[in-house]
C-alpha cells in the first residue's frame, strides 16, 4: 500500500507510513521539504522525534544548539518539547523519515510561529 502524501501546516509534505492507535509506541512518516524552504518552528509535546535523512541536504535547528547540516545517512534526535525546524539547503527535495515515540498525534504539535 502506498501512503498518500499531503501538505502539513508545518511546511512540508507528509506520507504516513505507520501511525496507528493499535501501535501507540511509534509512528513513521516520510517527510519532504522543497528546495530553499523551511518547516515552521514547532515542538512536539511528549514525543521524541528522529529524522533519518534519505535524500538531499538540510540544516536542522534544535533548541539552542548550533544548526547542524544533515545529508543522506545522517540522523538526529529531537527531545520532547524542544523547538525545532529544518531547512532544505539543496537544489532537490529534502526527504527524510520522521520516527516518533510515542506515535505522532496532531494534538501534540505546537506551532511556535502562530500569532
Amino acid at each position: 500500500m502506498t501512503a498518500h502524501e499531503y501538505f502539513f501546516e508545518e511546511g512540508c509534505y507528509i506520507s504516513e507510513l505507520h501511525n496507528s492507535a493499535a501501535d501507540p509506541a511509534v509512528s513513521v512518516a516520510r517527510a519532504r521539504v522543497r528546495p530553499g524552504e523551511s518547516t515552521r518552528w514547532h515542538r512536539l509535546q511528549g514525543i521524541r522525534e528522529r529524522y533519518l535523512i534519505l535524500e538531499g541536504s538540510g540544516l536542522v535547528e534544535i533548541g539552542t544548539q548550533p544548526p547542524l547540516l544533515l545529508r543522506p545517512g545522517d540522523s538526529v534526535q529531537i527531545p520532547p518539547g524542544i523547538r525545532q525546524r529544518i531547512t532544505n539547503t539543496g537544489d532537490t527535495d529534502l526527504i527524510f523519515l520522521a520516527v516518533c515515540t510515542p506515535r505522532f498525534v496532531p494534538e501534540a504539535y505546537l506551532d511556535l510561529e502562530s500569532a
